[in-house]
């Protein structure tokens, strides 16, 4: 293959862009394009908040960063990873895609080519962003550009499937390079899976996350029947899983920029074409509702033990074990609602960035680390588990979920 054929430039670098263009740099003249002037900043420098890469793998020579419009204008292949949040009335926030977008139709040039990987409801791709690239020059699309879609399969703190290690969807419904975009995800991903039909992708991303969801919902209900009845869950769940077609799931905080959010997003097309979901939401809602039953839990835990007076730690922020993410974070919202309630209440994460030490109280040391009555566990990370494993015997340590 001719490697340059391609200049690649990956467009949003968080969870899902950063890993792409850390392996395309290896092998390709490429660049890393994100609008926010801090994340470019600390990544020149070697930082990465979110803990997933090493300072030498970020300042690596053939690594390159940019905030600049201007920069990548030289590049042909166009990689968007930009974040698709929801509103406060559950829609689809688009505002990102839309800058991409916006800013991709001004410099974009003949036989460019564009692919998304960000996680939109079937059909976006081509009825929302096609005709945003379109409206600067009146190019169409399959002609003057061309525009596919591989939806990200990142999976933040499993290292048992990280990017090179899973499989990945490329749909690409043209003949131009497509032999040569193959190659290149294939370089990417273990295993590439060819589509020509976007929209199925679209669809079978957002599925992916909304089965994922509803089960962990359903373990969560479960669980909370279980202790209603008095029942021991564990046991309950470790007999069921004798069977050979158990699924077995564990109940927790669902948060994250992924399974809070994708529902939505097939629930509002589904909508839009006269169909009303019944399932796709129905784990949004006990999912939701963890929120509150885990922070009444400790409240009764804290009444029931005479502990109001007592130093209480707080301990794992992020939305999920070993992961430096506070986006959706379900444990920290239970922090924040705790802290209004109880004054001597503080909180520990030493995975997230230092830089939210003061907006949220936190403590950063082993020293303080040992010095409250109560260790309260919400995310447990594996740092988090050896610092607990080392307290005196006299500590208490409430660990509601198990997890």
């Amino acid at each position: 293959m001719n490697k340059t054929i391609f200049k690649p430039c990956i467009i949003g670098l968080g969870y899902v862009g950063l890993p792409i263009l850390l392996n395309l740099s290896k092998r390709y003249d490429a660049i890393g394009y994100d609008n926010n002037h801090n994340r470019i900043k600390k990544l020149c420098k070697g930082v990465d908040f979110f803990n997933e890469f090493k300072k030498k793998e970020l300042i690596d020579k053939l690594v390159k960063y940019t905030n600049s419009l201007e920069a990548i204008k030289s590049y042909n292949l166009f990689i968007v990873t930009v974040p698709t949040p929801i509103l406060k009335n559950k829609s689809p926030d688009l505002k990102h895609l839309k800058d991409v977008c916006s800013n991709l139709s001004k410099i974009i040039k003949k036989n460019d080519i564009i692919i998304f990987e960000s996680t939109v409801y079937p059909g976006l791709t081509n009825d929302y962003c096609v005709p945003l690239l379109q409206k600067k020059n009146s190019w169409k699309e399959g002609l003057d550009f061309f525009v596919g879609y591989s939806p990200e399969r990142v999976n933040p703190g499993d290292k048992n499937h990280d990017l090179s290690k899973i499989n990945k969807i490329l749909a690409y419904p043209h003949t131009y390079l497509k032999k040569d975009l193959i190659k290149l995800y294939s370089l990417i991903s273990k295993k590439i899976i060819f589509s020509k039909n976007i929209k199925e992708a679209e669809a079978a991303k957002v599925i992916e996350n909304i089965q994922r969801d509803v089960n962990i919902g359903l373990i969560n209900e479960i669980y909370l029947v279980c202790k209603k009845l008095k029942l021991d869950f564990n046991n309950v769940i470790d007999l069921a899983s004798t069977k050979w077609n158990f699924l077995k799931f564990h109940p927790g905080l669902v948060g994250g920029h992924c399974l809070p959010v994708d529902p939505y997003y097939f629930a509002h097309i589904s909508k839009k074409n006269n169909f009303e979901t019944k399932i796709t939401l129905a784990g949004r809602s006990i999912n939701d509702a963890m929120t509150k039953t885990v922070r009444n839990e400790i409240i009764y835990e804290i009444r029931k033990n005479n502990m109001r007076k007592k130093k209480i730690l707080i301990c794992g922020l992020s939305y999920k074990k070993d992961v430096a993410d506070l986006r959706n974070s379900l444990s920290l919202k239970i922090y924040n609602d705790l802290k209004k309630k109880y004054k001597k209440i503080k909180g520990y994460d030493p995975l997230i960035d230092s830089s939210h030490e003061k907006k949220y109280d936190l403590i950063n040391s082993k020293k303080e680390f040992l010095k409250f009555d109560i260790y309260i566990l919400l995310t447990n990370h594996t740092v988090i588990e050896k610092n607990i494993k080392s307290l005196p015997k006299n500590k208490t340590i409430i660990n509601l979920l198990g997890n």
